[in-house]
């Protein structure tokens, strides 16, 4: 399944993967070459065998951008776990090499196996539930692998201004 879809002409941008596990890895986005039709792909992040991508998406190093990632638990029906936020400063991750596992982002608490919910972009970020009402998030954190903050409601999505483009 596609978890996400970019296009950059900008080589100071940086691709980022989140994975269900809580691994972010982010690197620079000049290091994957243009692949044709028939091409088989490439590596980008490393992946344990129960792990699978949530967010991929592009991020300028330069803007101040927040990783976003909502922890829960995968024996809940998805959409009726509040779950637990934490709001972190992107820049806060460090620069990795494709193909490799990255760096936790989301420390789990007691009963909790997965991210629900992660996004990275420009700040402020926004949540809100699957009926649209907004859903406070946490203040932003300065651990980039603690734990999140117990949330008000269920969060379906994650999304940041309006108008902004990376």
């Amino acid at each position: 399944r596609v978890v996400g879809a970019a296009v950059t002409t900008n080589d100071r941008h940086h691709l980022l993967f989140i994975t269900t596990g809580g691994q972010l890895l982010r690197f620079p986005a000049n290091s994957v070459r243009p692949q044709g039709r028939t091409a088989a792909g490439m590596a980008g992040i490393k992946l344990a065998a129960d792990d699978e991508v949530l967010f991929f998406g592009v991020v300028d190093p330069r803007a101040d951008g927040v990783v976003v990632t909502i922890a829960g638990t995968s024996q809940a029906l998805p959409g009726t776990e509040n779950g637990t936020g934490k709001a972190t400063t992107a820049a806060l991750y460090p620069v990795k090499g494709r193909a490799t596992g990255g760096v936790r982002c989301h420390k789990f608490r007691s009963g909790e196996d997965r991210l629900l919910v992660a996004w990275c972009g420009p700040t402020p970020a926004r949540a809100a539930s699957a009926n649209g009402v907004a859903v406070d998030l946490p203040d932003t954190d300065s651990r980039r692998d603690g734990t999140g903050q117990p949330l008000a409601s269920p969060v379906s999505a994650v999304g940041g201004p309006i108008g902004q483009r990376a």
